[in-house]
């Protein structure tokens, strides 16, 4: 089996991610978008993962490799492949859906809770009532047509989405680890300016190591959920 990640900046890599594929025994390979457009054919890989970036997905005219990105996931989406988005990634794939990306009222960095949406249909990955978790985002989404929203947060109501069965967009970090969450930190801690949902960097960087393993632990149990219904 084959993994594929998308990566738009050096700083924002795999995280708690990289181990879980390897135990998982999956091939992993990626593309470093920051470096060189290079995206494989979609038919050769078995899940798709897409990771953040400070840039948006409207930045079409400075960034003009996310016209294909966009592409490349929509035939990935539409080839019934598990593909999960990651905070620019989210956006990636509701973009690539046809679905609006917008300023949000206001920014989350830091640890705030997310809160489970309650969905009748019971096929749908299932989050923890709340769970505090990692943020890095000043943007939002309206949900692609289709989607099912599964969290959401005081400040901004769509944190994670459904698409079908093997399809998942979340607009915060679960793959932190203390060591990315400092490289994020010294890349872009001139955003740590003062805001209602913006936490300091000693406030983002003195977070209990059963806080990343809390969440690392969540986001293994997406994986394990697109694993099995890929």
């Amino acid at each position: 089996m084959r993994a594929h990640y998308l990566q738009h900046v050096p700083f924002e890599g795999l995280g708690s991610i990289g181990p879980w594929l390897e135990t998982a025994r999956y091939e992993v390979t990626h593309s470093r978008l920051f470096e060189t457009i290079d995206l494989p054919d979609a038919k050769t890989i078995d899940l798709l993962v897409i990771m953040g970036g400070p840039m948006s997905v409207n930045d079409e005219d400075e960034f003009p490799w996310l016209v294909s990105e966009k592409q490349f996931v929509r035939e990935v989406i539409k080839s019934g492949k598990p593909v999960l988005g990651i905070c620019l990634g989210a956006q990636l794939i509701a973009s690539a859906m046809g679905a609006r990306i917008f300023r949000n009222p206001v920014k989350e960095i830091g640890w705030f809770p997310i809160h489970a949406v309650d969905s009748n249909d019971g096929s749908v990955f299932r989050f923890p009532p709340s769970e505090t978790v990692f943020h890095w985002h000043g943007e939002t989404f309206d949900l692609p047509r289709g989607a099912i929203r599964l969290a959401k947060s005081e400040g901004c109501e769509n944190q994670a989405f459904q698409l079908g069965n093997s399809v998942i967009g979340l607009q915060f970090h679960l793959e932190t680890t203390p060591d990315s969450a400092q490289t994020i930190v010294e890349n872009c801690r001139n955003e740590l300016v003062e805001g209602k949902y913006i936490q300091t960097e000693q406030e983002i960087l003195s977070a209990p190591q059963e806080r990343y393993g809390s969440i690392n632990s969540l986001m293994s149990d997406i994986f394990e959920y697109l694993h099995n219904h890929g």
